[in-house]
């Protein structure tokens, strides 16, 4: 389906502003784009929300600063693809289902629409849970969690409003999410910023380093294990070296995942069609996307990694080891007060160990298994107790004897809730557009708003998952990995397309520098989706995929059939 951009004289307005900008260049381009920029913005609000909080956090807990860089680098990544698909709808505009069904293949279509409908419900439940517990746990604590839930649906709702209004609608939508992610991203600066200032020895030099990309912990532990790895007897160091090297992957992919969603490659085209850009807008789209999109990302998570680094890295939890003492009695070795939030995590760890070892727990009591864990050496309990999934909540109270209770509480809670409820409104505007498209509708009206609604079940979340709210998120990557390499070779078979873009095709050594990073970037999805479905689902998981390439291969051949 065409959208037909109709005579707007906003976009007009907009388009002799760019003109007169490109013919000045220099700080009048510059100036101009940001006065203009958009849908950049509602990239970064999405992106900025569960996924990436829960990502920074176990980043800096695994491998403290030296994975500072995996972050950056799968954005800038996904930036190359999202700028091929912008390309792609702002030289034809054409709505990309379409083009996609039409001149690639309609599984691929389908199976982007599909996915990305519902990571949108899926998403939504656990942003509606993790806000919910910043604003019950720091800001305001003893809030009824119900309520709370409520109050973010309506402003959710209430906000997406203002965009199916019009042009002046969207224009007030797209500030609000600005002013959002601008204080998300105050929000955790602040954090850093108060901690390298009372005494949180940031080690800069380390910080710097870990923006240099190190792919050496996709195979091994970070080196800064190396002193609670060293000493450890063969069976104990190769358990402890494999389950961090296991974590390490799953949290790099992760990060793959939650830089740039599925549902971030379906929003991009979409709005900026909505707001009437063309051909004329694509150099303001790729300005938008690198600076609006990349630079609160990567502020924002690297904070939050760096925080969570200073914290918890290699750094034993307190209130979960245990000992027997000379009565023959379990203690706690570190704290008075039994960690009751982490203890089930760390007695999982501890049972993976014993059971690497050749010990039955499932034949043992409670009481006895407490036994043999707490028997274990020192070493071993003390890897596990550094492993466990902390989340926000725990980083919060971890900093308040630093920073005090405003800073640990308050201005780092307000980012976590204002990174949910900007992912939250998102997602539903997302799903307002793919509904219609699923629909062959346009993109506004009754039905654009009621696609948007669908995602408020997400109001569940807090009596669905009461328990680990922060870390539910991380399995729901795997829905993403397995659509987003096809949605990735579907952009980069449209962007080569001469026959749909004609003479608006990039050619010469641009278009190879181009094509070769979206290759890179597809590889590096791929690998991600291969290794997220067999670590999530096994087998069964690499059978889905085999299954779902097969249905592309066929739909493909009978298309071709079809058309000699």
């Amino acid at each position: 389906m065409e959208t037909q951009t109709p005579q707007n004289p906003k976009i007009d307005h907009d388009r002799r502003i760019l003109q007169e900008a490109d013919a000045n260049g220099g700080m009048a381009r510059l100036l101009s784009y940001i006065r203009l920029s958009g849908p950049g913005w509602l990239q970064s609000a999405i992106t900025l929300g569960g996924g990436s909080l829960s990502t920074s956090l176990f980043l800096g807990v695994l491998g403290g600063v030296s994975l500072l860089w995996i972050q950056p680098l799968a954005m800038m990544l996904g930036i190359i693809m999202l700028c091929a698909i912008s390309y792609m709808a702002l030289s034809t505009g054409q709505r990309p289902f379409g083009l996609v069904r039409k001149h690639v293949n309609p599984v691929i279509a389908w199976g982007w629409i599909i996915a990305t409908v519902l990571a949108n419900i899926i998403w939504s439940l656990p942003q509606f849970s993790l806000g919910t517990a910043a604003v019950t746990s720091n800001l305001i604590p003893g809030a009824n969690p119900v309520m709370v839930s409520l109050v973010m649906l309506a402003v959710s709702v209430l906000i997406i409003w203002f965009y199916d209004s019009g042009s002046r609608g969207i224009r007030i939508f797209e500030n609000l999410l600005k002013l959002i992610v601008a204080l998300i991203v105050l929000s955790f600066v602040g954090v850093v910023v108060k901690m390298a200032g009372t005494g949180g020895s940031l080690d800069w030099s380390a910080i710097a380093g870990g923006f240099i990309p190190d792919f050496s912990q996709l195979t091994q532990p970070a080196p800064s294990f190396a002193a609670s790895l060293q000493g450890l007897e063969t069976g104990a160091y190769s358990f402890w070296s494999e389950l961090i090297v296991s974590q390490q992957r799953g949290v790099i992919f992760s990060g793959v995942t939650y830089a740039v969603g599925i549902n971030m490659t379906f929003l991009l085209p979409y709005s900026q069609l909505a707001k009437g850009w063309d051909k004329d807008f694509r150099g303001l789209a790729a300005f938008d996307l690198s600076t609006s999109l990349l630079v609160p990302f990567m502020i924002a998570t690297s904070c939050i990694v760096i925080a969570a680094s200073s914290q918890f890295h290699t750094v034993p939890e307190e209130g979960l080891i245990t000992e027997v003492n000379a009565a023959g009695e379990i203690v706690l070795v570190d704290s008075e007060t039994k960690n009751t939030a982490l203890a089930g995590t760390y007695a999982g760890l501890l049972d993976q160990r014993l059971a690497s070892a050749g010990v039955d727990t499932a034949s043992m009591s409670e009481t006895e298994r407490e036994l043999a864990r707490a028997s274990l050496p020192m070493e071993d309990k003390q890897l596990a107790a550094m492993l466990v999934k902390r989340g926000a909540l725990t980083l919060a109270s971890s900093l308040e004897p630093l920073m005090g209770k405003v800073f640990a509480n308050y201005v780092f809670g307000f980012g976590v809730f204002a990174m949910t409820l900007s992912s939250i409104i998102i997602l539903m505007l997302i799903n307002g557009f793919a509904l219609c498209e699923m629909l062959g509708l346009p993109d506004k009206g009754v039905w654009h708003r009621f696609g948007c609604m669908l995602p408020g079940i997400g109001v569940l979340g807090p009596l669905v998952w009461k328990e680990a709210s922060f870390w539910v998120v991380v399995p729901t990557a795997t829905i993403g990995l397995v659509a987003l390499p096809l949605a990735y070779l579907s952009f980069f078979a449209l962007f080569n397309n001469k026959e749909l873009l004609g003479e608006e095709r990039v050619e010469g050594g641009k278009r190879t520098v181009l094509n070769v990073l979206m290759v890179a970037a597809i590889l590096f999805v791929s690998f991600g989706c291969i290794w997220a479905a067999y670590d999530k689902a096994g087998n069964v998981g690499l059978l889905g995929i085999a299954i779902f390439l097969a249905m592309v291969v066929v739909a493909h051949f009978r298309r071709n059939k079809a058309s000699s």
